[in-house]
């Protein structure tokens, strides 16, 4: 029996038809996330198909390596930056106007450009997607059609319990007959959220697609993980200059360093700042003779 995620991306195929897919579900990951974020509902709902469409993509990764989308604009959503791992461990946020006057997908990303990179180590891959004022779903499929040459339906949901999504690509080098791949679309864009059973994606596959034979094959588990540590947050210190975050200490006690992702909070007093930018600082040896 395969195992069965909370949190999960689930591959599959279908036997008749030159067609592969993928479904994800995440709902504590998704909530985590959330945990130090307060966003207008439009804004959260295009983070949450953010988050689905990474993972999607991040599972067929087949190095080490991280995708990371990120938008950026200068309407209502100033910057969205979700990044999923090979290993799907996933983190993102978003940053837009105090004020949302958009409302809808197109009205929020006007005037923004969006980027897909494939960070495999040494030579990091970078894609540009033409954003499609119906959805991120739509604009991916652009993507996946112009840049990779792989046509694709792309469905995404979310609300603020769970983000979730389908992809489903035509084989490389097979053909399909035109109204079996429209009606495999129809019938992924049926997806709601609430069509989500829980912790388990299986059964959604076999009820979306009923009427065809589906190979499902193993799930793999999503988590959420952020990457932050000290030394990233001593590196955010440093940019800032060595005036400017004395300067700061002059007005409070302390500096504190919160990151984005995760909500988690450092903090650096006077001792810790003189440390940072100490420029006479050697590593000691390992023992004393």
């Amino acid at each position: 029996m395969r195992p069965v995620f909370a949190d999960h991306v689930i591959p599959f195929v279908f036997e008749s038809l030159p067609v592969r897919g993928e479904i994800i579900h995440l709902s504590r990951a998704w909530r985590r996330m959330l945990r130090h974020q307060d966003h207008d509902p439009l804004v959260q709902k295009t983070l949450g198909h953010a988050a689905a469409a990474t993972g999607l993509i991040a599972q067929s990764l087949k190095f080490d390596g991280a995708v990371t989308m990120q938008i950026q604009g200068s309407g209502d959503l100033r910057m969205l930056v979700m990044q999923c791992t090979s290993a799907l461990e996933l983190r993102g946020t978003a940053h837009a106007s105090d004020t949302i006057t958009a409302g809808n997908f197109g009205e929020l990303v006007q005037d923004a450009h969006c980027a897909i990179t494939v960070d495999a180590g040494e030579r990091p891959y970078q894609g540009i997607v033409a954003i499609d004022s119906d959805s991120l779903g739509a604009s991916l499929e652009n993507y996946f059609a112009q840049s990779v040459q792989v046509p694709s339906h792309v469905v995404l949901v979310s609300d603020e319990t769970l983000a979730g999504g389908i992809l489903l690509q035509r084989m490389p080098g097979q053909e399909i007959d035109d109204d079996d791949w429209d009606r495999l679309g129809f019938l992924a864009a049926t997806l709601k959220t609430g069509d989500f059973p829980e912790a388990n994606g299986l059964a959604l596959i076999s009820k979306l697609f009923n009427e065809d034979d589906v190979r499902v094959f193993e799930g793999k588990p999503v988590v959420f993980r952020c990457r932050c540590s000290k030394k990233r947050a001593e590196e955010i210190l440093r940019m800032l200059g060595e005036q400017e975050v004395r300067d700061a200490l002059k007005e409070q006690a302390r500096l504190d360093v919160t990151c984005e992702y995760c909500g988690r909070l450092r903090k650096f007093d006077t001792v810790d700042v003189s440390r940072v930018f100490a420029t006479n600082v050697v590593a000691g040896p390992d023992r004393i003779q």
